[in-house]
């Protein structure tokens, strides 16, 4: 088995933690990528700093393995640096930016989702390096925003870095399961455009209001006929069509029927289901008497569903059952990650595993088992050793 640097991999963790990179204006995620570079620098890599947005930096290395003749196969690993916010510090029982490791689990925000997993990519990677040549490459990336609208990503793939790479391993936590397999992610906008008006005379106005309710109806129902038609997935569960948020009128002036309102959409889809025609059935639903309807697409991230075959995701599944040797969980991400545009619009297979629990993201007192990460760096180390020398 490939020797990984285990307590380096975990102080660095607890280093990227230490670090607020929140995704909201007032904290972004340079100096957590200028931790990052610097690290990699160390090591005798050259990464790339590419800006995705002022102040939101990509940070990607290229380790050439040295074996063979130069060519060979280009894993990617992938984490980001962003975090969401820490919330309501009341919630918390530990200083969510302090990094401290207590009862064998690293506390803070990021600890899981997913500082340790970008920490385990590269130290797995250095480990790799430093056990003698291997065919082909590695392509180290931590991007930015995936938290938000996944800027990083985007421009990853726009900037042409996702050419020739031929598998990502997502480091998100999965709690040791194997997700090949990730929710779509469509989020609409539906504007209502009526007519204003005095409330006591609602004759001479247009009430958007009014066409709310039918949507909302016609919303439950088209999520039970998408629920009919696309049975629930092994891994991802069932289709939703979930109204998040109403916007209308303004408590001040109650007695004014308003001239606009909105309703926003969150739909989570499975593979199988398309994603336009569901758009287009929300803005039949829109459309009422006298009331304008607009439908805006927000996000559009379409389901991941990369075969189990593919040999990304067997040099993993292989990986995980040499070094704990246990046969592999496969499971599913409930949402989606930058795995999904690295897949759909990268063209890159891309496989999701990393140490935290799944359901630990974002919530108060987030943390992530020390022995987790260790072992993931393992994992990822011989994932890529596999994945490389086509050994699956």
């Amino acid at each position: 088995m490939i020797d990984v640097d285990a307590d380096g991999v975990v102080a660095f963790t607890q280093a990227l933690v230490r670090i607020p990179s929140t995704n909201d204006p007032g904290r972004r995620e340079q100096p957590a990528a200028e931790l990052v570079a610097a690290r990699m620098r160390d090591w005798g890599w050259e990464p790339t700093v590419y800006e995705a947005a002022p102040g939101r930096p990509n940070v990607v290395a290229v380790v050439e393995g040295g074996g063979g003749d130069g060519d060979g196969p280009t894993l990617m690993f992938e984490g980001h640096t962003d975090v969401v916010t820490e919330g309501d510090l009341s919630e918390w029982t530990v200083d969510p930016f302090g990094g401290e490791i207590r009862d064998g689990r690293l506390w803070g925000r990021g600890s899981a989702d997913m500082k340790s997993g970008l920490a385990a990519t590269l130290y797995a990677t250095r480990a790799l390096q430093l056990a003698g040549p291997f065919p082909g490459r590695i392509k180290v990336c931590a991007l930015a925003d995936e938290e938000g609208l996944m800027i990083g990503a985007h421009h990853f793939v726009s900037e042409g870095l996702a050419a020739g790479v031929d598998g990502a391993i997502v480091a998100e936590p999965e709690a040791g399961e194997i997700c090949a397999v990730a929710k779509g992610a469509l989020r609409l906008r539906v504007d209502l455009a009526g007519k204003m008006a005095h409330g006591a005379m609602p004759q001479h106005g247009r009430n958007p209001i009014q066409a709310i309710g039918p949507l909302l109806v016609g919303l439950r129902a088209l999520q039970e006929e998408l629920q009919g038609r696309h049975p629930a997935h092994e891994h991802l569960g069932e289709v939703y069509v979930t109204p998040t948020v109403l916007q209308a009128g303004s408590e001040e002036q109650v007695n004014v029927i308003p001239a606009g309102a909105s309703v926003f959409v969150d739909v989570r889809t499975i593979p199988g289901v398309e994603h336009k025609d569901i758009a287009d059935r929300v803005a039949a639903l829109a459309s009422c008497d006298g009331i304008g309807a607009e439908v805006s697409v927000l996000v559009d991230r379409p389901p991941v569903d990369v075969p189990v075959s593919d040999p990304v995701v067997a040099a993993l599944a292989a990986a995980h059952r040499a070094v704990t040797g246990e046969e592999p969980v496969y499971g599913g991400v409930p949402g989606s990650t930058d795995g999904t545009v690295l897949t759909h619009w990268g063209g890159i297979p891309s496989v999701v595993y990393g140490p935290g629990g799944k359901w630990i993201a974002h919530q108060a007192d987030e943390y992530v088992e020390v022995e987790e990460i260790v072992r993931c760096t393992r994992v990822f180390a011989e994932a890529a050793r596999r994945f490389l020398n086509g050994d699956f």
